[in-house]
């Protein structure tokens, strides 16, 4: 079942990887389909060595109906976030450690980049701690992202969503290169220069027109 999906939730995963967003087995990839169910990666394995039919397919309430793996720890959580979150079919959870890092030290990351706003639409908030592989891990994230397209989830690591794989993987991609730019602003101990509402928006609508669309090109 779902066989391209899970091909594209395995380059995802190599992604994660190649940007140094997760170490190993850390994280995962999770993408809601139409009639509901929901394709997860496995527990503990490492992407790598992972090949698509290592990927679950679980019900709303995390039934296995294929896979012989186990699933993520972390299914129950992904299962509440895209219950909460009915616009939402994508979710990546990773480790990045910039953006994890500024969520011991900050409130939220802010949107003074137009990368930040091109892709996950505003400030990252952070979310306070819930125990790895718990529904809590879900509700304080479904709690603290607002109408953002990602959350810090504090002293473990980034939850990102999306309509779909690509915007989910966009906005952990680029939140960590902004955490890396904030870094480097906060290390000066000078003022860090702000974007204004109207600077934020327009990033935001020039990204919703960013890159090629084939229905445009018929």
């Amino acid at each position: 079942m779902y066989a391209e999906i899970k091909e594209e939730m395995l380059k995802c995963a190599m992604r994660m990887d190649h940007y140094g967003l997760i170490a190993l087995s850390g994280g995962n990839v999770s993408v809601r389909m139409e009639n509901g169910d929901v394709v997860v990666t496995p527990s503990g394995m490492i992407y790598d060595e992972m090949v698509p039919d290592d990927m679950l397919v679980v019900d709303p309430q995390g039934n296995i109906i294929e896979g012989y793996r186990k699933a993520s720890v972390d299914t129950e959580a992904l299962l509440y976030i895209f219950n909460k979150m009915p616009k939402v079919n994508a979710v990546i959870h990773t480790h990045q450690p910039y953006a994890t890092g500024l969520g011991l030290v900050l409130d939220e990351i802010p949107c003074n980049l137009s990368t930040l706003a091109n892709a996950t639409e505003g400030s990252v908030f952070i979310a306070p701690y819930g125990d790895p592989g718990s529904l809590s891990m879900g509700e304080r994230a479904v709690e603290c992202i607002g109408n953002r397209l990602a959350v810090v989830l504090k002293h473990h690591g980034v939850i990102a969503v999306g309509k779909d794989l690509r915007q989910a993987m966009y906005a952990c991609i680029y939140l960590e290169e902004a955490a890396k730019t904030v870094s480097v602003a906060l290390s000066t101990g000078k003022e860090m220069a702000e974007m204004t509402q109207p600077q934020i928006d327009e990033a935001i609508a020039v990204f919703h027109r960013y890159g090629q669309n084939p229905e445009e090109e018929k």
